[in-house]
């Protein structure tokens, strides 16, 4: 069942829960409040964003970089079997999504352990907790809106961190938690570094070779990607490119669809 698992968002098959759940407010990344639980105005009659295509221009860079891991469909879909929040639903399924939300996120950097590790006992129990987590996430409304995932984290997180240190290998440089915010960063080796939960805002990675490179957590709003190669970085998420500054010359990775 996880191999099958869609951990990317299918916005057609969402009732647009990103778009009602989650408050936000006026910022550089929103241009209104909107509390919780509240419809965005942009919000149209068939769940679909209305100004999709003018989202930065019209004020909403924020909802560019979201990524609900595939959540919205399956709390959509299957965990509320296609009601939608409009018919009645809306209270348990306000509380599941943020939920689900999340767990899926820990299951995305599960899976992406296994489909990089080579076989052996570390993958296989990735492989395990990608499976214990996706049962999880098939509970019923109230069992999944009680899970705990920050301890579900805390329980995976050191296989996370060996498959890290792997798939990494040796010599690389340790910047967990660096403030890296608009450094120069051409002239650094940043092969196989470990850069989770750096801050990487307006950092120059020009050119920058991020090969075997962890950017699990990293902060890479406005970072300027152009010519960087970020064709053998792990756990690179959709959202932080989206974030981030490139153009035609940034290698991206293989197993990515073409845009």
């Amino acid at each position: 069942m996880t191999a099958a698992r869609q951990l990317s968002a299918d916005c057609s098959q969402c009732f647009g829960l990103c778009c009602v759940v989650p408050a936000f407010a006026a910022s550089s990344d929103f241009a209104i409040d909107k509390p919780a639980g509240t419809p965005c105005p942009n919000l149209a009659a068939d769940f679909g964003c209305s100004v999709h295509e003018r989202l930065p221009e019209l004020g909403f860079r924020g909802c560019t970089v979201y990524d609900c891991f595939g959540a919205g469909q399956r709390v959509s879909q299957e965990t509320f079997g296609g009601v939608d929040w409009r018919s009645g639903a809306a209270p348990p399924m306000f509380d599941v999504f943020p939920v689900m939300r999340d767990l899926h996120e820990l299951l995305w950097y599960v899976s992406e352990s296994v489909r990089l590790l080579p076989d052996g006992p570390l993958r296989a129990a990735l492989r395990a907790e990608a499976d214990r987590l996706d049962a999880l996430g098939g509970g019923s409304p109230a069992e999944v809106a009680e899970l705990d995932v920050d301890a579900l984290r805390g329980e995976v997180n050191p296989l996370l961190q060996q498959a890290s240190s792997q798939l990494r290998g040796s010599g690389g440089p340790d910047l967990r938690g660096a403030d890296l915010l608009g450094v120069d960063l051409r002239r650094r080796d940043l092969r196989g570094a470990n850069l989770r939960g750096a801050m990487l805002v307006a950092a120059d990675l020009r050119g920058v070779d991020l090969a075997g490179a962890d950017v699990t957590g990293a902060d890479m709003r406005d970072a300027d990607l152009r010519g960087a190669d970020l064709s053998g970085t792990l756990y690179l998420l959709q959202s932080q490119l989206d974030a981030a500054r490139g153009d035609a010359t940034t290698h991206l990775p293989p197993h990515w669809p073409a845009e």
